[in-house]
Formats: C-alpha cells, structure tokens, sequence
C-alpha cells in the first residue's frame, strides 16, 4: 500500500497543496495533522506509524513535513527501515525503494551524526572554557553560608537523615550530598 503524510502547523493552513500532490502520487490512503513539527507526538503520525506494514511505501510532500529535526527524521527512518516500509519525499525527490535512495538517506544519517559531535564538541569546549575562568556552572545555591555549615553539622551529628535535612531546607537530596563534599 501506498500511504501519504501531510502536516500543516496550524488550522488555518491548507493541506491541499500536499494531499493533492500524494494523491496524483498515488498515495491509496492519507494522514493528515494539523499540527506543529516541534511536537513529539502527533495524532495521525502515530496513528500512521502504527498502521503501516512491510512492503508498504510512505510518501510525503517534502521532508520538513515529516520530521522537525535532521535526528527526528533520522529516528523516523530508521523505525521505517526496521518495519520493512519504503519511504518517498516527492520535493527531494529521495526514495529509499531504490539503492540511490538508500545512498541519500545514509548521507542524511551521517550528517545528523556529525551535527550532534559538532554540538557535543562545542558544549564541551564552552564548559571548559568557562572552569578555566572559575565558573563552575549549574544553578547558584539557594542555600547560604551559614545554612550549609548546619547543613555539614547536622549531617555529621547524625541525628537526622539526608532526606530530613533536605525537607527542612526545601531542597533535594543531590543538593544535601554537594553541601556534604564542598
């Protein structure tokens, strides 16, 4: 079967436009939402998602009305690989039916994977810079002075345990633990 996927991000947008083109494409059923790309989880994606079976074909009008990120439609891919379904974008003109298609979509994986090493690499790098001039990082303690020297005593009075100590103060116990260390 072939099966199509429109998405417009509000309702006042028109889906014509898409389901006319995955008609003349041959789609045999559509799925439509009227819904924005950031959304994890999306009624008629997941209700498609479910719906579709090996050897079936999955076209969109363009990928962007798929997936709301190179990682998201990556992911995506690969659960349509793992299920046995083709995949068709008819602005891209990617089809994964066929070894050049194949070929592209692999492309598109590896960039998503160089993308997120690039923002791992550059997150790292920012953190290091900012320990090099004394910026710990994290958010600053609500606690002061004097509540985390009490802190430190009731702790090694043992009278109360880290839980205790963290509903006296309103904090958490993670919060308890760094007191502790420092």
């Amino acid at each position: 079967m072939i099966v199509g996927y429109a998405r417009v991000s509000t309702l006042e947008q028109n889906e014509r436009l898409q389901t006319d083109a995955l008609t003349r494409a041959g789609c045999e059923r559509l799925f439509t939402d009227h819904a924005s790309g950031a959304k994890a989880h999306r009624p008629e994606l997941d209700h498609m998602l479910d719906t579709i079976r090996e050897g079936d074909t999955l076209v969109v009008w363009k990928l962007d009305r798929l997936g709301r990120s190179v990682q998201n439609l990556v992911d995506l891919m690969n659960l349509l690989q793992v299920k046995g379904v083709g995949f068709k974008s008819l602005t891209e003109n990617m089809d994964t039916t066929t070894p050049g298609g194949v070929l592209i979509f692999n492309v598109f994986a590896a960039m998503a994977q160089f993308e997120r090493d690039l923002i791992r690499e550059r997150t790292n790098a920012g953190l290091q810079a900012a320990r090099a001039r004394g910026h710990l990082g994290g958010r600053p303690s609500k606690l002061d002075g004097r509540q985390r020297k009490r802190i430190r005593e009731l702790y090694q009075g043992r009278t109360l345990t880290v839980q205790e100590i963290a509903d006296q103060y309103h904090v958490s116990r993670q919060t308890i633990y760094s007191v502790i260390k420092a």
